[in-house]
């Protein structure tokens, strides 16, 4: 991944098992970057919080009668470097489409959407080049899911389109 880009949006996919995570966290460290995430506030107090932060979290009062796109993308103008990794399918089970979720995000916070691909059946990490959005979230959405073409999950069963 380009050390340049500074704020993105990080899909990766697919989200099939909390391996995953485990994967992500193993990946960043092999590449060296900051990467972060979002979750609820309640997981940054005591005694996790710090290690929460420390892994690239931040809090996200879900409480609030605010918008989670505009909060998130606040978060983005907030830092110098913001790294958002999200998992599109929103869940591990079994999805025939994204949420939108992270489309937005990028939009509002002006920044490109890098994919990455945990591709289990060959055992390798895939990272996209930076892409940035058009507005056409149809076309968007096709160059994007083309990055996952053929890749199976660790469950495999739910791997997202895979064909």
């Amino acid at each position: 991944m380009n050390p340049e880009i500074k704020k993105c949006v990080i899909i990766v996919a697919p989200h099939t098992s909390w391996i995953d995570f485990a994967v992500g966290v193993f990946s960043r460290g092999s590449i060296d970057q900051e990467m972060h995430f979002v979750a609820k506030k309640e997981l940054f107090k005591f005694p996790f919080g710090a290690y929460f932060k420390w892994m690239g979290g931040a809090p996200l009062d879900r409480q609030k009668n605010e918008n989670k796109v505009d909060a998130i993308a606040a978060i983005f103008k907030e830092r110098e470097i913001f790294r958002l990794a999200i998992a599109p399918e929103g869940t591990r089970k079994k999805v025939t489409e994204w949420k939108t979720g992270f489309y937005y995000i990028a939009l509002k916070a002006d920044v490109p959407v890098v994919a990455v691909a945990f591709d289990y059946s060959r055992k390798e990490v895939k990272i996209a080049a930076p892409y940035y959005l058009t507005g056409d979230k149809e076309e968007d959405f096709k160059v994007l899911e083309s990055n996952y073409k053929g890749v199976l999950g660790y469950v495999p069963q739910n791997s997202y389109k895979n064909d």
